[in-house]
């Protein structure tokens, strides 16, 4: 029974989009898709259980979330007492035979989730409905934990996704990609979309994993579709290089037992040499397509993860063009998160004490007041100075914003070690 649930938890976190993204494309209706992929979601747990998990659970999910749309959709032309003509060639046009559902649940399922992506990155959707929005369908988080991931009550966030639902069904938004200028004027929002499923994969806000690497391959899958969409668009090239050149350190990221490994202590003969080879090839197209103009945030933070990849060790990077990098993405994209990740490449480029100048002037910013990284940060240049209790007390700080139990652990640790260290000078 234990086993029936893990089973149904995991693939529910892998394959909700894909079925909300199949379901919408018959109901037109991104809240009614999820609500009815819940549904399906709900027989499983009644079934599974007792009658044992399906051979393709998947496509079980996917074939009982579209039965149940055709029927609704059915009662509806029933209940409006539509001509029966009508809606015998309506059912043809928005939904497929039964039949057909069965032998081919997840049919043009690629197709469907990047339509789902432009649905709800349609400007109707304010960008903090869309975020939570996108945490919801594409990561499979809860309420609960967007809104640990966001900083925000739990009230909040699912009015805000219940505002970004109402309103792409009031507008009757298509489960469609756009062309031409629609296409232009929802790029932005996608691609900002995109690298935040690409984040939730790579450093899970919430859960016991650090890494899910499911949500890194599906925010691949779709910078590529994206590529191929818009191969002019530079910033569309330096995304899928910065995701290919992260997603090489995944299997050097995480330790035999789950645990974080940090980018200094990772073995780099564990890196994906063909995806480094493939983020280099996706910056040089970008760089080519930007030409002689101001290089875009994607592009920038791509050549910044182009410095570890190119380098053999932690020693051997250039951590002073990485310097220069990120004082040009301040720049263009000037914000918190981005001055304290330029404060870390600063202690490596000019030492500890011109970084904590940097972290020290960002301790009143309220974007970080909860930001767990800020003390970790801080905790790691201070014990570089000698600072050990300073440091403990910030790592006891950080350990306690966690939300992500891997990225807990891995603090208290790190506090242990810094107490025991300071026991043994003692």
């Amino acid at each position: 029974m234990a086993d029936a649930y893990a089973v149904l938890d995991a693939v529910w976190r892998a394959e909700s989009a894909r079925i909300v993204a199949g379901v919408a494309r018959v109901v037109r209706d991104v809240g009614r898709a999820e609500e009815l992929a819940h549904d399906a979601l709900v027989a499983a747990l009644e079934q599974w259980p007792s009658q044992g998990v399906p051979e393709n659970p998947g496509a079980w999910l996917a074939a009982t979330a579209r039965r149940r749309a055709i029927d609704l959709i059915r009662r509806e032309q029933n209940f409006s007492r539509k001509a029966e003509q009508v809606g015998h060639e309506e059912s043809r046009r928005t939904a497929p035979d039964a039949a057909e559902v069965v032998a081919d649940p997840v049919r043009a399922v690629g197709d469907d989730v990047l339509a789902l992506l432009f649905a709800t990155c349609h400007p109707l959707v304010a960008r903090e409905s869309r975020v939570a929005l996108t945490l919801r369908l594409f990561g499979g988080l809860t309420t609960d934990e967007i809104a640990r991931a966001l900083l925000v009550g739990s009230t909040t966030v699912g009015q805000r996704i219940s505002r970004a639902k109402k309103r792409l069904s009031a507008a009757g938004v298509d489960l469609e990609i756009p062309v031409g200028e629609e296409l232009e004027g929802r790029i932005g929002a996608v691609l900002e979309v995109v690298y935040l499923i690409y984040n939730e994969g790579y450093a899970a806000t919430t859960g016991a994993d650090w890494v899910r690497a499911d949500l890194c391959d599906e925010a691949m899958r779709l910078g590529r579709r994206l590529a191929a969409l818009m191969p002019e668009r530079p910033e569309v090239h330096g995304l899928l290089a910065l995701m290919e050149l992260q997603a090489s350190r995944l299997r050097a990221r995480v330790g035999p037992d789950g645990e974080p490994v940090l980018l200094a202590d990772q073995d780099r003969g564990r890196w994906d040499h063909l995806l480094v080879r493939r983020g280099l090839d996706g910056l040089a197209r970008a760089e080519a397509a930007t030409g002689t103009r101001r290089r875009d945030p994607y592009t920038l933070q791509a050549g910044i993860a182009a410095c570890h990849a190119r380098a053999g060790s932690v020693e051997a990077t250039d951590w002073a063009a990485m310097a220069a990098l990120y004082a040009e993405l301040a720049v263009v994209t000037p914000s918190p998160v981005v001055e304290l990740n330029r404060a870390v490449v600063v202690g490596k480029a000019d030492g500890p004490e011109a970084a904590l100048e940097v972290v020290d002037a960002l301790r009143d910013e309220p974007a970080l007041a909860r930001y767990h990284l800020l003390p970790a940060v801080r905790a790691d240049l201070l014990t570089q100075l000698g600072r050990r209790e300073e440091a403990a007390a910030e790592l006891e700080r950080a350990a306690e914003m966690a939300s992500n139990d891997a990225e807990r652990a891995l603090l208290r640790r790190r506090l242990d070690d810094l107490r025991e260290t300071a026991l043994g000078r003692g």
